[in-house]
């Protein structure tokens, strides 16, 4: 008769393992939560210009952001997290310095990067309508002509019919209602 052995440990091992990816899976996600929690008020309080509030959120997104370990576990939501704060900064490098920050000074993938850019399209309208509503017709026109440079850029990609390539088609409906504020802001 021939008795299998089966190895104990082997399968504590595999247990902890698992534990130990779900674990930080659950932590991926607490702070990927936090971060587009974050992302959302640095642009909301950059809307209502206070560049005080921003910069210390920025502080603590940064913070946030370095502690997420990207590589280890790559979830929906952590993708979405690093767009948000893509968003996020370069709104506040728009509203500050005028400029738009490299996906290098970010420390975000491609991806993300571009998904975050598409994603500030909407905030720079909501700025240029502010503008415009403030009698700010110059800075609209600037923040319109910033829009169509992106949206340009993006035409040189050769997108799949994906997420970014959604959000890029995005970028060219958003660039033609600012003409039309524009032209009837004129008028």
């Amino acid at each position: 008769m021939v008795y299998l052995m089966l190895n104990k440990q082997e399968f504590i091992d595999i247990r902890q393992e698992l534990e130990d990816t779900e674990n930080s899976r659950e932590e991926i996600i607490q702070r990927s939560r936090e971060i587009i929690k974050i992302s959302k008020l640095i642009i909301y309080s950059l809307h209502r210009d206070d560049l005080e509030k921003a910069e210390s959120l920025i502080i603590d997104i940064k913070e946030h952001i370095n502690q997420l370990n990207r590589k280890e576990i790559n979830s929906n939501i952590n993708k979405v997290a690093l767009q948000e704060y893509t968003e996020a900064l370069c709104y506040y490098e728009f509203v500050k310095n005028k400029r738009i920050p490299l996906r290098k000074e970010l420390n975000v993938e491609t991806e993300d990067y571009l998904s975050g850019l598409c994603d500030l399209i909407g905030e720079l309208v909501r700025k240029a309508v502010n503008e415009v509503i403030n009698k700010n017709i110059d800075k609209a026109i600037e923040i319109r002509d910033l829009i169509d440079k992106i949206y340009g850029e993006f035409l040189m990609f050769n997108l799949r019919n994906g997420e970014l390539r959604k959000k890029m088609d995005s970028i060219k409906w958003n660039l033609k209602k600012m003409d039309e504020i524009i032209l009837s802001a004129r008028t």
